[in-house]
């Protein structure tokens, strides 16, 4: 892991950007340490996703976490793959036609990102456990929902996980789910045009954990509630500290 830059945010957040094998990713971490550890995940595109990113950081930092994010596969500066943006515009045309998207469109956009992503998330996390300033736990926090899914599955350094339900799931990831056994909160916008509603509800139904909660709320993709932030703080704080 190299760090490329260094700013402190008004709220006293050390913000700090690194590479780690080529991949950029951004650290926050609060005045407190060594600091339990939520790994940030998002649709991809850093840059674009940066206030949104900063802003549950800010949130986390608050409660006194440290967080972190990567980019993923694809998106960004990273290099394109023909075959995911081959089957991202067929999404986009059955989305634009008004008709189902089907398993093997959502099957070739998601099942490869999802295998190149979750070992660059675990190799992240070993970089970010060896920081003096990083301890435990670590939970995991957003989407895409399929990588959140593989990473509870592969990764035992992860107690805990909200994941955010606004992202196709491949029909594969279903059987996968069985196999997660974590603390559970899980987010759904009743209304989201980008997610198969449910598809969503399958996977929750699937996931093997004694302790899961979903939360549903009426709106679009971007309309989660800003309480739902309080409420996954609160889920943290059962289980990472």
């Amino acid at each position: 892991m190299r760090f490329t830059s260094e700013r402190r945010l008004d709220d006293g957040v050390l913000e700090r950007e690194f590479t780690l094998g080529g991949i950029p990713g951004i650290l926050w971490t609060p005045g407190s340490a060594p600091a339990p550890l939520i790994l940030l995940g998002h649709p991809g595109g850093l840059h674009k996703m940066y206030p949104r990113l900063v802003a549950r950081a800010r949130h986390s930092a608050a409660q006194g976490y440290a967080a972190a994010t990567i980019e993923l596969p694809g998106s960004g500066e990273r290099p394109r793959s023909a075959a995911a943006e081959e089957a991202r515009a067929d999404l986009r045309r059955a989305l634009a036609a008004g008709e189902r998207v089907g398993d093997e469109i959502v099957d070739r956009l998601v099942l490869p990102l999802v295998g190149q992503a979750v070992p660059e998330w675990r190799a992240a996390l070993d970089a970010l456990l060896a920081l003096p300033e990083i301890g435990g736990p670590v939970g995991y926090a957003g989407g895409v929902i399929a990588i959140g899914v593989r990473l509870a599955v592969a990764e035992p350094r992860i107690s805990a996980a909200v994941l955010f339900a606004g992202s196709f799931v491949p029909g594969a990831m279903i059987e996968e789910a069985r196999q997660v056994t974590i603390p559970l909160l899980v987010l759904l916008q009743w209304d989201d045009e980008g997610n198969d509603r449910q598809r969503a509800l399958d996977l929750f139904d699937a996931f093997g954990s004694p302790e899961k909660t979903l939360h549903a709320n009426l709106g679009g993709h971007t309309g989660v509630p800003q309480f739902e932030g309080d409420d996954g703080n609160r889920f943290f704080a059962r289980h990472l500290k």
